[in-house]
């Protein structure tokens, strides 16, 4: 096809023959339609190719010259397309015919003087559709944004090829189509991209391809750089990415990811399907178009991911922003790999993997760099009556986010292996894990890294004076990491045996603690409340169970379980061991010295006090007094 396009131009190009060329005894039209005998006194008839010629010429000639924008100010001004659209067919329509017929006159007589008269024509035509091109382009580029496109029409349009014209019935598919698009016209996107199509396969085929393309590239260029800048992605350096405080860049990440979406899925894609519509006709043409208009742009936007995984300081804090990062180029792989399918557009398939895989062995730097840190911590201050440690707050809160990307987080991950199963026994990792069911590589690891904190917290535990607070301590610490399993995508990846078996450790810790730090009150009453005895033998066990039951309310009063739950579970516990001996006792013996002088001295908590006393139990005196501070504040 490209040899037929260049033929015609050099044949419609080529110099005026003598007469005497013409003359010549050995030309095939004097060998195959003259006769001396005959014809040495009449003029010769015209060629079928001749009749051909000059019916195209006279129907073709007054509507080109209508529309020459060097001759008449009209043709000048006005948009052939616009003005009317009928007419627009009708010369496109023109055009192709004396392209036919040019074709055809050429392979009987390639110098006639028709064929340069028709050429003439033709370069008139290509001039007034580069113009028509132009404007369509320029006037409707608001209708032919990107968006737009992407509603209007779709890639999976079947590929067909319209610069065949050697059937007739294909000029009247072509004046079809156009029909078909112009008569909707209530939807501009449809009609401009329509009207786009037919003046560059009109063009193409009559071999003025690369004048249609330079034009669509220009306007369509600048369209998806300026698209780019006001997404907010610009080229950065190394050097200006290393230098950037990281407030700055975590702003230029968030305007990447919102740009990435946006640049894939409305951005290039529109300008992927726009292109394909408007050069469905030549494969070759419509892949370098688009690369050449979509390359700057996505190269600035793919390669940023890699200059910051190079360039951006490695902390474990700033491993989300790279995981967001990866994950938008992860989801958006396929769509990339059909936007950008051709052996040109291979290097912007290239920048994109690229990245992606920085940014993979950036995430594992730092998450490597998170369980050193952890692995590292050696602070030995106990957390004031048994809280929550900061630790178990920030690993905790590190994790449940890490687990938000667990489905990255295992091709990520891949060349680093899980902790060997064999290093702990199955009961320290808590999951279920066996030979005929294997957990999941990613389950371990995170199973392993809670497995770290829970030894820190262990090793924690042991500062403490007070075993009773060390228990305390233990469990308000692993219920919290439960909660947060329980609450997050971690549910999900150590299971529910994890959570059973550590619920049970939590219990476990509830009860020591209540044994170690309630016991002597307990113990202070008799198993049998009920057995007689002295006035005595009553003050001594009021006095003791006051001093003990004293000391335990004021040491665990000042305690704080966050979790509402464990801290109901822990009062409700100590009060069934407690309270119903001692409203058993009080009731037995109260009587036994209330007329005795200072009996208030001895017998101090009714029932009823001890109750409102146990309630009061593991709020601590931060809660208690921010409670006092909102109840009474003068602002409320």
């Amino acid at each position: 096809m490209a040899r037929r396009r260049i033929g015609m131009r050099e044949i419609c190009c080529s110099p005026k023959s003598s007469s005497k060329s013409h003359d010549s005894p050995n030309s095939p039209s004097t060998s195959l339609f003259s006769s001396p005998s005959r014809f040495s006194f009449s003029p010769s008839r015209p060629s079928f190719s001749d009749s051909v010629m000059n019916r195209t010429l006279e129907m073709a000639e007054p509507m080109i010259m209508k529309w020459d924008p060097d001759t008449t100010n009209y043709a000048k001004v006005t948009s052939l397309f616009y003005e009317s659209r009928g007419e627009a067919n009708d010369f496109i329509k023109g055009v192709f015919n004396l392209q036919k017929a040019m074709h055809f006159h050429s392979m009987e007589n390639s110098k006639s003087d028709k064929l340069v008269r028709a050429q003439s024509l033709m370069q008139i035509a290509m001039k007034r559709l580069q113009k028509e091109f132009y404007q369509i382009l320029s006037m409707n580029r608001a209708h032919l944004d990107p968006e737009s496109i992407t509603t209007v029409s779709s890639r999976t349009s079947t590929r067909s090829s319209l610069s065949e014209f050697e059937e007739e019935e294909e000029d009247d598919r072509i004046v079809a189509v156009a029909g078909e698009s112009i008569s909707e016209v209530e939807d501009v996107s449809n009609v401009a991209m329509a009207d786009l199509r037919l003046i560059a396969e009109c063009m193409i085929s009559s071999g003025y391809g690369k004048e249609c393309v330079k034009i669509y590239k220009v306007i369509r260029k600048s369209i998806i750089d300026e698209a780019i800048y006001r997404l907010g992605v610009e080229k950065l350096s190394s050097s200006q990415v290393h230098k950037m405080d990281w407030e700055v860049l975590d702003m230029k990440i968030k305007d990447w990811l919102r740009a990435a979406d946006v640049a894939v899925k409305v951005l290039f894609n529109g300008e992927r399907i726009l292109c394909d519509h408007v050069f469905l006709s030549n494969d070759s043409i419509r892949e370098s178009c688009f690369t050449e208009i979509s390359k700057d742009g996505s190269m600035i936007l793919f390669s940023f991911p890699e200059i910051v995984a190079k360039n951006c300081k490695k902390s474990p804090e700033k491993v989300f922003r790279l995981l967001d990062m990866y994950t938008a180029i992860a989801e958006h792989w396929p769509e990339i790999e059909a936007i950008f399918s051709s052996d040109s557009e291979s290097v912007i398939r290239s920048q994109a993997l690229t990245s992606h895989d920085k940014l993979g062995e950036s995430i594992r730097t730092a998450l490597a760099e998170f369980e050193t840190v952890l692995q590292k911590e050696s602070s030995k201050t106990p957390i004031a009556g048994g809280g929550i440690h900061h630790l178990t707050v920030d690993v905790m809160d590190y994790v449940t986010l890490l687990a938000d990307y667990s489905n990255v987080l295992p091709d990520i991950l891949a060349e680093s292996p899980p902790p060997a199963k064999g290093s702990l026994p199955e009961s320290y990792f808590g999951i279920a894990d066996t030979n005929d069911s294997p957990a999941p590589a990613i389950s371990l690891r995170f199973a392993w890294l809670i497995l770290i904190l829970l030894c820190k917290l262990d090793g924690k535990a042991k500062h403490y004076k007070d075993v009773s607070l060390a228990y305390l301590f233990l469990a308000n610490n692993l219920r919290y990491i439960i909660v947060k399993v329980r609450s997050s995508n971690l549910k999900y990846l150590v299971g529910e045996n994890w959570i059973s078996k550590h619920e049970e450790k939590v219990k476990q810790f509830a009860s020591n603690h209540e044994r170690l730090g309630w016991s002597h009150v307990i113990e202070s009453l008799p198993r049998e409340p009920n057995t007689s005895m002295t006035p005595q033998e009553v003050k001594e066990i009021f006095k003791r169970f006051n001093s003990s039951f004293e000391q335990a309310h004021r040491k665990y009063s000042m305690c704080m379980v966050s979790d509402s739950n464990l801290r109901d579970e822990l009062k409700i516990s100590i009060t069934e061991k407690l309270l119903p001996t001692y409203r058993e006792f009080y009731n037995k013996h109260r009587n036994t010295i209330v007329k005795e002088r200072h009996s208030a001295h001895v017998v101090r908590f009714s029932p009823e006090e001890v109750g409102h006393r146990l309630s009061d139990l593991f709020f601590g005196p931060i809660e208690l007094e921010r409670c006092l501070s909102f109840e009474f504040s003068p602002s409320r």
